[in-house]
């Protein structure tokens, strides 16, 4: 889920009446991916946090169903402001679990040329110190951060890097990606199940089976 975690009104509309065709092959040095929701599992800590400082113990990451959290968590508004704030911030940043796998196959594709990374992050700090420590065979160098502040523009940090697949959680983005002329692969989030048109991953081991590894 994109950092900013802003309200984003759930649609049951599908988003294209053709689906995108399910990518093989991907050369390594062709793809670049979101950070939370994706490689970090952000969204269990918001959970956590919520079952633990405010006594929230029914609520399960499977609740959240969109990205509105005003109205997929059952608190007040200054509540989740709080929880939002504190799962972010630095300290709870570097306690975010990794998605299963997703260790494993970015370590392969640092052997193919730098990892890239573009999240809705204001402050990318923390999260490259998490990613350093997620990968620590992978010189730091290699791991490069863009944050842009605000998920719509992620498009133009993908045409620059000259990547044309991108592994992302937030529906909105895949469709204007796609309006681009890149291919989103939606990586599978209680919140984006009405992405049905977009190429859909479960699982790091999952997108492993799609790319092209040439050893």
């Amino acid at each position: 889920m994109t950092t900013r975690m802003e309200s984003h009104i759930c649609s049951a509309a599908p988003i294209y009446e053709k689906p995108l065709e399910r990518p093989v092959g991907i050369r390594p040095r062709d793809i670049a991916f979101d950070i939370d929701g994706v490689v970090a599992d952000t969204m269990q800590v918001f959970v956590d946090l919520a079952r633990t400082r405010y006594g929230l113990t029914h609520l399960r990451k499977d609740h959240l169903i969109c990205y509105n959290l005003y109205q997929c968590v059952p608190a007040p508004a200054h509540v989740i402001d709080d929880l939002i704030c504190l799962t972010l911030d630095d300290d709870h940043t570097l306690r975010v679990p990794a998605m299963e796998g997703a260790a494993e196959v970015l370590t392969r594709l640092a052997g193919y040329g730098p990892l890239r990374f573009v999240t809705a992050r204001i402050w990318p700090e923390s999260i490259v110190r998490w990613l350093e420590g997620l990968l620590p065979e992978v010189p730091a160098g290699s791991i490069q951060v863009t944050a842009t502040g605000d998920p719509e523009v992620k498009h133009r940090v993908l045409k620059e890097m000259g990547v044309r697949y991108f592994v992302e959680d937030r529906l909105e983005t895949c469709r204007l990606l796609a309006q681009r002329g890149f291919v989103p692969i939606l990586f599978d989030q209680p919140w984006n199940q009405e992405g049905a048109s977009f190429p859909r991953i479960y699982s790091w081991s999952e997108l492993n089976d799609l790319l092209a590894w040439e050893d």
